[in-house]
Parts: structure tokens; C-alpha cells; sequence
């Protein structure tokens, strides 16, 4: 039988699931949550703004060679919001340019950057393959269903005379270089309430019906409980106003993408509702926490390390704005070697006034929160994570890490490990055996599975120490170039393994 071979000349080999692995040994897939650095723009208080937050990534400008986000600055506890925009140098350190373009409360030294008076905007593409310059900028405006507009600056917009997007109150956009189309994620009911549905447009004028994806199950329900239960027994943090005994249904609010290494990762942002707010305000005191999920076709999607979290909300430390709710603004951004994640974080729920009414100020009381917290609710904050740091395959001792087949034609092996307590070393082996009723054993099956000549264990040249980016070789032999197949084999000594690929 024809074996399916994997491609890793084509893209890095993850480990968000199996798809490269045959089979492993003494090894434990593990979930790595990212370095959290703290809020990176806070509201303006002197403005009278309480929370800032953006549902879109920044953008990198080549021409002026800035990161550009626009982002929104809530003021008080309305829902009236109006759009802002911040430039960066190196995604961390942001600046609030003056722009004089819309005056506020008499005057225009402000970084407003829309009409307030006009459909607020959610998400900003910057698209450098679109021929017309006047169509640089794609933006998707509206509060529930998403109109379409474009722009060449991301400042002055043109509504398109096209049907919007069917949604609710959450979406996130990307351009797909896998399919060359666009790829909304819209919010729509099922029975298990909000959930995730996919619209996607090559020329972002006509978007497909949208289709449901992912949705919430029991299980979600079960770990909800649980996850509440954390929050609301552990005295470390910051307990919701209202608290009741309902057994709510798990929803998905919102879920951002990223087209990674010939996969699409998904950070599926978790609604699990607290406690029942009356009318008329209605809806639900929440905790919003974030997990992953990925997919290789976009419609199809698995959720990654048993639905571990990614982004948690934590406990109060009377700084932090990630203590109630947190989601993710957009697609994160490589820089570097590292994946910057950007995500909206909210210290408490946005009804500040309900901690009065149902005498939840024991709580803050009990936390010594100063009351100027309430006037300052939402930040917008910066997570980072090493490249392809998602998941990687670990062991303690010696374990081991059998690929799917491949074609090896003379290209370097490349891996990106953690060794700086360990090594890794890795062996070339044969494909065609048939090894689904082979030994399991540290060997992998020795009578099944034989390293090629030349490239053993014992010619594996070991490599130590902490690499993104490290070239695997053997000594005394030249770069396989083979006709045939073959799999590899990695030895791992206390080392995490994060990927592997051709070069």
C-alpha cells in the first residue's frame, strides 16, 4: 500500500497534532502558554477613557516602515466607542500620534482616527498584493453584521455596494496565503449557544454563506464548572459580582486565526458564564479564557492538549488587567523569533456598579482594591511565545520520536529543540516496513525499523543547548539523497522538541 508522505521542505512539521508522527516513545506532549509582558497601551484616563481594545492585529507598514493598530477607546461604562491608532517601532514600546483629524471636546491634538459619527470598524487588513493602491487598507465595519470598506491610508473609507457578512458582535479576519482568499470568523447561535462559523471571499467583495466549524460540547460544560469553581473558591483572584448556582451551558465567543507552517491555528476564546444578570442589562458575569485549536483545511478542526488553556485568566495582583476576561485581538505577528500575541484584557467585569448591588464589595474589600481600578478596566497587552512554541514533544529521560515517511533528496535537517539540559540526536531510517505490528520499545521495533548506513545513533552528531534553528548531521556522511522514503528517528535526552524540516 502507497504510504502518504509528509512535506517537511514545504513547511516546518508541528506538533499541534499527529499528522507527522508515527508513533513516539517515553515522550509527553506538552501545551506551552506564553510569556505574558504586560499592557503595551493602556486607556487615557485624562480622556476619560476606561478600557481600550482592538479586534485586529497590528500592522506592519513597510512604507513607513511602523507597525500601525487601530484600536478602540471605550469611555465610561458605555458601549460608545471611538476608533484610535498607535504606531510602533518594535511592537512593543507605542506611541499615540497627534493626528488632527476629529476634534474632541473642542479640540483635535488627539490619535482619533475615524469619524465617530460613522459605523465604527472592527478589523484593518493592510494588503500589499492588491494592484489598486486605493484598495490598500480592507476594513470590516459594523456592530453586528460586517459591511465592507476599503482604503489606501486606513483613514479615509469607501463602503462597498456589496452585501455585509452575516454575523453577531464578534468576527476576526486573515488572509489565507494557502487558498489566496480572505477568512472571516463570524459568531452565530447553535444549541450550544455562540459558536464559531467561517465566510471566506477571494476578491473581499462576494463572501460566502457562512458554515459552522466549531461549537462547544459536554465536555466544555464539565471543564466550565470546574474552571469557575477555581476562580470562585480560590481566594486569589478576583471573583465575579454575581455568582449563582446555574449549570450554564461552555460557548465559544470569538476564535482569531493564523495560517502557521501549512496549518491554521485557531485560539478559540472560551465564554463560560458565572452568574445571571438581570434585566433589563441582561447577559451573563463570565470568565472569556483562551485555548487552541488547529486545522488543516479550515472547516475541520481539532482542539489541542486536551483542551488545556493557552491564556488564563490570573489572579489579582493588583496590577495585571488579565484577571476576568481575555481574548485575542487578531492573528498574531512573527517578529524575530518569537510570536507576538496580542490580546485584550480586562481586570473586571464592565458593569463596575453590580459589586454595589449585590454586595460583592467584600471581595474587594478582602483583595484591598483601590477604587481606581474601576475607572481604568481594559488594557491592551502583549504575550510572547519562542517560533513554533505552541506544543512540543518532551522527554524527561531518553524517549523517542518517530516521524511519517518522507523524501530526503539532499536538503539539511533542521530542528527546533530545547537541549540545554539533554540532546537530541536522530537517525535516518527505512519507510516501507510495515511496522503497525512491530515491538514498541525503546527502539522503535530494532528488527523492523534499521537506521540506514551511515546514519545510526552512533553517527548522529549530538546537539546541546537552546536552538530555534539548528542543523542535525552525521558524522562521516554526506546529506541523504535518497530515492526512496524514509522516516526519521529523534533521540531525545531530556530535550523538547518543537519541529523538524527540510532545508
Amino acid at each position: 500500500m502507497a504510504q502518504q508522505l509528509i512535506d517537511p521542505k514545504a513547511h516546518k512539521q508541528l506538533f499541534l497534532d499527529d499528522h507527522a508522527i508515527e508513533r513516539t516513545f517515553a515522550i509527553e506532549r506538552k501545551l506551552h502558554e506564553p510569556t505574558r509582558k504586560g499592557p503595551v497601551i493602556r486607556p487615557d484616563l485624562n480622556m476619560g477613557q476606561a478600557r481600550v481594545e482592538s479586534w485586529m492585529a497590528p500592522l506592519w507598514n513597510p512604507d513607513k516602515a511602523l507597525w500601525e493598530w487601530w484600536y478602540n477607546a471605550h469611555y465610561g461604562e458605555t458601549e460608545v466607542f471611538k476608533n484610535h491608532y498607535a504606531t510602533s517601532e518594535d511592537g512593543i514600546h507605542w506611541d499615540k500620534p497627534l493626528l488632527g483629524m476629529h476634534e474632541w471636546e473642542g479640540s483635535k491634538d488627539n490619535n482619533i482616527a475615524l469619524d465617530p459619527d460613522l459605523m465604527g470598524v472592527y478589523h484593518i487588513l493592510r494588503d500589499e498584493r492588491d494592484p489598486d493602491p486605493a484598495r490598500r487598507y480592507k476594513g470590516l465595519f459594523n456592530a453586528k453584521d460586517r459591511f465592507l470598506g476599503v482604503s489606501p491610508d486606513g483613514f479615509s473609507w469607501t463602503m462597498l455596494d456589496v452585501p455585509p457578512i452575516p454575523a453577531e458582535d464578534t468576527s476576526m479576519v486573515i488572509y489565507d496565503p494557502y487558498t489566496e482568499q480572505f477568512v472571516v470568523t463570524v459568531k452565530h447561535r447553535t444549541a450550544w449557544g455562540r459558536s464559531v462559523w467561517v465566510s471566506t471571499s477571494k476578491d473581499f467583495k462576494s463572501f460566502t454563506k457562512p458554515r459552522l466549524v466549531l461549537h462547544t460540547d459536554e465536555t466544555d460544560r464539565e471543564i466550565g464548572r470546574e474552571r469557575v469553581r477555581e476562580v470562585v473558591e480560590n481566594p486569589a483572584y478576583f471573583t465575579p459580582p454575581i455568582v449563582d448556582d446555574e449549570d450554564h451551558i461552555a460557548e465559544i465567543y470569538l476564535m482569531p486565526l493564523m495560517a502557521y507552517e501549512g496549518i491554521y491555528v485557531g485560539f478559540p476564546n472560551l465564554y463560560n458564564p458565572v452568574g445571571t444578570i438581570p434585566p433589563p442589562r441582561m447577559n451573563y458575569t463570565r470568565l472569556n479564557q483562551v485555548e487552541l485549536a488547529m486545522s488543516r483545511d479550515l472547516y475541520n478542526w481539532e482542539r489541542v492538549a486536551d483542551r488545556e488553556l493557552f491564556l488564563g485568566v490570573a489572579p489579582w495582583d493588583g496590577v495585571a488587567y488579565d484577571t476576568s476576561q481575555i481574548s485575542v485581538c487578531g492573528a498574531p505577528v512573527i517578529v524575530g523569533d518569537e510570536i507576538y500575541i496580542y490580546y485584550n484584557g480586562y481586570r473586571i467585569p464592565l458593569y463596575t456598579d453590580l459589586y454595589e448591588t449585590y454586595n460583592r464589595n467584600k471581595e474587594l474589600f478582602r483583595l484591598d482594591v483601590d477604587p481606581a481600578v474601576f475607572q481604568d478596566i481594559g488594557a491592551l497587552n502583549l504575550a510572547t511565545l519562542r517560533l513554533d512554541g505552541f506544543v512540543s514533544l518532551d522527554a524527561e529521560e531518553v524517549g523517542r520520536v518517530l516521524t511519517k515517511p518522507f523524501m530526503f533528496q539532499g536538503e539539511d535537517l533542521y530542528v527546533n529543540v530545547d537541549a540545554k539540559w539533554g540532546d537530541i540526536r536522530v537517525e535516518i531510517v527505512e519507510a516501507e516496513a510495515d511496522i503497525t505490528d512491530g515491538p514498541v520499545g525503546p527502539s522503535d521495533g530494532p528488527d523492523i525499523l534499521k537506521p540506514l548506513p551511515g546514519y545510526g545513533r552512533n553517527e548522529s552528531v549530538p546537539v546541546s543547548g537552546d536552538h530555534v534553528r539548528v542543523k542535525l548531521q552525521w558524522e562521516g556522511s554526506p546529506n541523504p539523497n535518497f530515492t526512496q522514503p524514509v522516516r526519521a528517528r529523534f533521540i531525545l535526552r531530556q530535550a523538547r522538541l518543537y519541529s523538524f524540516w527540510l532545508q
